[in-house]
C-alpha cells in the first residue's frame, strides 16, 4: 500500500452510517469534529432510511466541505451505507463510526495511528483488548468469540474482535473491495477480503459502552447465521 507523506495533514473520511439514531447522532458527529480538529477530516453521514427523526435531525445540520449526507429513502443495512460512503472517499484513511454511543471517537487517533506510521492498511479497535461496560447478553459475546475463530482459522489472522464496528483502512484497501454484503455480513466480508489482499493488520484496545435491545441495539441471531456463511464465501470468493 502507498505510504502517507509524514510532513503533510492526514486527510481523514469518517463514514457514520445511520439508521434510526435521532437521539445520539449529532452528539456523535459534535465529538468526532472536537476530536478530530486537528486533521483534514470530511465526514460523510450515510442515513439508510430512518423514520424515527434521525432525518430531520441530520437536516438541521450545517452540510459543507467537511460534512456530507447521503439519504437512502428505504433502509438497506450497515453493508449498503458503507458501500455508497466507501465510494466517494477521498481521504488517506477510512474510518467507521456507529452513530450511537457505543464507540468512544476519543479513541480514533489510536485507531488510525499504525496507518499514519505507515505500520499498517488495515487497523480494528478490539473491545475486548480496552474498557467494556457489558450490557449486551451473555450470548453476544460467545457469538462474537466463536465467529473471531472461525474467521481467524480461514483468514490466517490473529484477531481478538472481527465483528468490532470501529475499523480504520487505507484509502488502497477501501478501493480495493467491492462490498457484497448490505447487512451485518459486512463485518466478516471486510475481514475475508482484506485477508486476501494480504494487506498488514494491526489491532489497538478501545472502550466500549454495549447497550441492550431496548436501547436500540439492531444485531440479532440471524446475522451471526449469516456471518458464518460470509465467513467461507467471503475467504474464497469476492
Amino acid at each position: 500500500m502507498n505510504t502517507l507523506s509524514p510532513n503533510a495533514i492526514p486527510q481523514l473520511s469518517l463514514v457514520v452510517p445511520v439508521y434510526n439514531e435521532s437521539a445520539t447522532v449529532l452528539e456523535v458527529v459534535q465529538k468526532v469534529q472536537s476530536v478530530l480538529c486537528n486533521y483534514a477530516l470530511e465526514v460523510l453521514i450515510v442515513d439508510d432510511g430512518s423514520n424515527d427523526g434521525t432525518t430531520e435531525r441530520l437536516r438541521t445540520m450545517q452540510s459543507g466541505d467537511n460534512v456530507r449526507l447521503i439519504y437512502h429513502e428505504t433502509n438497506l443495512g450497515k453493508g449498503a451505507a458503507l458501500r455508497a460512503a466507501f465510494a466517494s472517499a477521498k481521504g488517506q484513511v477510512v474510518i467507521v463510526q456507529d452513530a450511537d454511543l457505543e464507540y468512544d471517537p476519543r479513541d480514533i487517533p489510536r485507531l488510525i495511528q499504525p496507518i499514519l506510521d505507515g505500520e499498517a492498511d488495515a487497523v480494528f479497535g478490539s473491545r475486548f483488548y480496552g474498557t467494556t461496560i457489558p450490557a449486551h447478553r451473555l450470548w453476544h459475546r460467545l457469538a462474537n468469540y466463536l465467529l473471531t475463530l472461525f474467521s481467524n482459522s480461514l483468514t490466517n489472522l490473529r484477531l481478538s474482535d472481527m465483528e468490532t464496528g470501529y475499523k480504520a483502512f487505507h484509502i488502497d484497501v477501501v478501493q480495493k473491495m467491492v462490498i457484497r454484503e448490505n447487512r451485518f455480513g459486512v463485518e466478516p466480508e471486510l475481514t475475508a477480503k482484506i485477508a486476501r489482499l494480504k494487506a498488514r493488520v494491526h489491532e489497538v484496545p478501545i472502550s466500549y459502552h454495549a447497550r441492550d435491545y431496548a436501547a436500540g441495539k439492531k444485531i440479532g441471531f440471524r446475522d451471526a447465521l449469516r456471518a458464518v456463511w460470509c465467513i467461507v464465501r467471503y475467504r474464497f470468493a469476492d
